[in-house]
């Protein structure tokens, strides 16, 4: 198989790339490195069946020698701190980025693949969240360049399906952690994790009562994977069922670092104003039909987090 993926030098991108070279796959990663990261894949630098394309997917793609198998579309910012200083970006890699990903995939008669989230499903009302609900979203709010990005991803992804044939996949990605996160992208696990190595305060935002269930990244791509390469169109849910409040995460990463840090609650920002107030997902699709389900307990993918985060990026 021959993919290319973009967007794979980001956090979920580069372990997605491992995972195809590993088993004898091709990639060609194309990326602008706004906020994927060289680091990410600079390891695989030099390795058969691997390179890199620097390009920003919302101009003009470069031509590509030789057919791909799949066109996999990664490629956006995806965490609080973006969504306040790139709003324009975001919402142009999710709608002319994804466009000219899919007419690529047109032009290769290649599958494609839509890396989706859970943020479109806003603030739910129903909980846990299946692929049947469509959510209770605001355009408007902070949050929206990315809500309305991805939900219109996923619609203009649905009309060239229907429109040209083309063979599509369309995964909702839950919360996300694990090795590579950015350090201060704003997501609450690596934030706390900085905070507790550092012995700095743990903020939690109100009282901490709202809830998330976190997949590590080793489960999640495995779950990509499968979607990637069954027979759904999607939408199918990848995350993790197990369901935590963030004042557990913080009391667990506390207890994980052996760290000093007093966890300490702030007013919400207004950056975080829609922040939803629980998040899980119905897993009974992908589950049911390919068998996949998240093996790597919190405390565990935590724990490799930590020991990332000292080692790699040198927190303490």
């Amino acid at each position: 198989m021959r993919h290319l993926l973009a967007g794979g030098g980001g956090f979920i991108g580069s372990h997605l790339t491992e995972l195809f070279l590993a088993r004898g796959d091709e990639v060609v990663v194309v990326d602008n490195f706004v906020t994927g990261r060289q680091s990410n894949i600079a390891h695989l630098a030099g390795a058969d069946r691997f390179s890199i394309v620097e390009h920003d997917v919302t101009t003009q793609l470069p031509h590509f020698d030789g057919r791909f198998d799949t066109v996999l579309d990664l490629a956006s910012p995806a965490s609080p701190t973006d969504f306040a200083t790139m709003p324009l970006e975001i919402l142009a890699v999710g709608s002319i980025g994804t466009r000219n990903l899919l007419d690529l995939s047109v032009a290769h008669d290649a599958r494609f693949f839509l890396a989706s989230t859970s943020e479109v499903y806003g603030d739910p009302l129903v909980h846990p969240q299946s692929e049947s609900y469509f959510g209770n979203v605001s355009s408007i709010g902070p949050r929206s360049c990315y809500d309305e990005a991805k939900r219109f991803s996923e619609a203009i992804t649905m009309a060239y399906h229907r429109v040209h044939g083309l063979e599509v996949r369309i995964a909702r990605i839950f919360n996300t952690y694990g090795e590579r996160m950015r350090p201060n992208d704003g997501r609450v696990v690596n934030t706390m994790i900085v905070q507790a190595l550092r012995g700095e305060p743990i903020t939690l935002h109100g009282e901490g009562t709202q809830t998330r269930s976190f997949v590590h990244v080793a489960d999640e791509i495995v779950g990509l994977a499968a979607v990637l390469d069954g027979h759904l169109t999607g939408p199918v849910n990848v995350g993790n069922p197990d369901e935590f409040t963030i004042r557990e995460l913080a009391e667990m990463i506390v207890e994980l670092t052996k760290s000093s840090s007093e966890i300490v609650t702030i007013p919400m920002p207004p950056e975080r104003e829609g922040d939803p107030l629980q998040r899980c997902p119905d897993i009974s699709l992908i589950k049911g039909v390919y068998g996949w389900q998240p093996a790597i307990g919190l405390a565990e993918g935590l724990t490799r987090m930590i020991e990332w985060f000292r080692t790699k990026e040198g927190i303490r």
